[in-house]
């Protein structure tokens, strides 16, 4: 039994159809990527305490800025982490006074008395 020019339409028309299907499978699976909900990527937030006395890398990490940042950047860092965080706005008491010592302590004005807490 030779199968010779009888079943090249055979394979031909199987490959045909593997290639359909794939192609079609191809344009599933992209629209449903596509068509996925975005989901926000989460920050890596700094694990850990506040330290018992702060300096200027736990002061940077508060503030979200470079300890070597300019006065410039850390008063606009103040500024929105203070806007999240503020007692009137029912922030806690506790970190509003580690986000003013962080300021200060980044534009040395730091009395040395730390936090009132």
């Amino acid at each position: 039994m030779v199968l010779g020019s009888e079943a090249t339409p055979l394979i031909a028309g199987l490959a045909v159809a593997a290639a359909a299907l794939a192609g079609r499978y191809s344009i599933q699976a992209w629209q449903a990527f596509k068509a996925r909900p975005v989901v926000p990527r989460m920050r890596k937030f700094y694990e850990g305490g506040f330290q018992p006395s702060m300096n200027r890398k736990e002061a940077g990490l508060i503030l979200g800025v470079r300890e070597s940042a300019n006065a410039e950047k850390v008063k606009e860092a103040h500024k929105k982490v203070m806007v999240a965080n503020h007692p009137d706005a029912g922030g806690s008491h506790y970190l509003a006074s580690k986000i003013n010592e962080a300021k200060d302590i980044l534009l040395g004005k730091s009395k040395g008395g730390g936090s009132a807490f």
